[in-house]
């Protein structure tokens, strides 16, 4: 098995961090549905503000919100204004990667798709 990319939100504008929640982030859930990322499903986050990775679990926010919210002791490496690429993997066999096909989604400024 290997790890390939299957879903990334591109460039997302971070509109919210809050320290005072158990972890995660929250996600508008256009999004996640466009992105294929399920609720709590492990998500990768990189930071192109300031270089900080990070991993933890999506939570589904209101379709439409353009949210997205930094939670937990994450909220001190990552800001609101930060821009932020959030992925998600899959494992797959050799046999299946011909098949590959994530699903890159281009965001603008307000999080909404492009």
């Amino acid at each position: 098995m290997r790890i390939f990319l299957r879903g990334k939100i591109h460039r997302a504008t971070v509109t919210e961090a809050n320290m005072d929640y158990d972890g995660s982030v929250t996600i508008d859930s256009t999004l996640m549905l466009a992105a294929g990322i399920a609720e709590w499903e492990k998500v990768a986050i990189y930071d192109v503000t300031n270089g900080a990775r990070i991993e933890t679990y999506a939570i589904s926010s209101t379709a439409d919100s353009g949210k997205i919210c930094i939670n937990g002791a994450a909220a001190h490496l990552i800001k609101p204004n930060d821009i932020v690429i959030i992925l998600t993997y899959e494992y797959l066999k050799n046999n299946e990667i011909d098949n590959l096909s994530p699903k890159i989604v281009h965001v603008d400024q307000y999080n909404k798709i492009i």
